[in-house]
């Protein structure tokens, strides 16, 4: 990557970082949000992130976009539960670190100069 589009990438993790910590800042505050806003905002946020390195042709990383696309199932399952009043208790935390290490090994296994690359 040229030296240009990562100082751009930077910039927009940057962003990113922020619009999240603000986020969650605005769901502390505001508890009468419907359970699943914060992890659907969340979603958006990173899905944004790569939104905006597509479209300055930045590589799109796949893990945060897996992240992304999860939190959105997770918090819309979340709100749906709690608008819908269905009544089911997904173990979330336990499906997303085997979603998170089933993604760092499939990752590590199919490269094979290491992760970093």
């Amino acid at each position: 990557m040229m030296d240009d589009a990562k100082n751009l990438n930077r910039r927009y993790e940057t962003i990113a970082w922020g619009a999240f910590f603000i986020w969650l800042g605005i769901t502390s505050l505001f508890p009468s949000l419907p359970n699943g806003a914060s992890t659907i905002g969340i979603g958006l946020i990173v899905l944004g992130l790569n939104a905006a390195r597509l479209a300055r042709n930045i590589p799109i990383s796949g893990f945060t976009v897996t992240l992304g696309v999860l939190a959105l199932v997770l918090g819309g399952a979340e709100m749906a539960r709690a608008v819908l009043h269905f009544e089911f208790d997904l173990p979330v935390l336990p499906i997303v670190l085997i979603v998170l290490g089933v993604l760092m090994l499939a990752r590590a296994m199919a490269s094979p100069k290491g992760v970093n690359e």
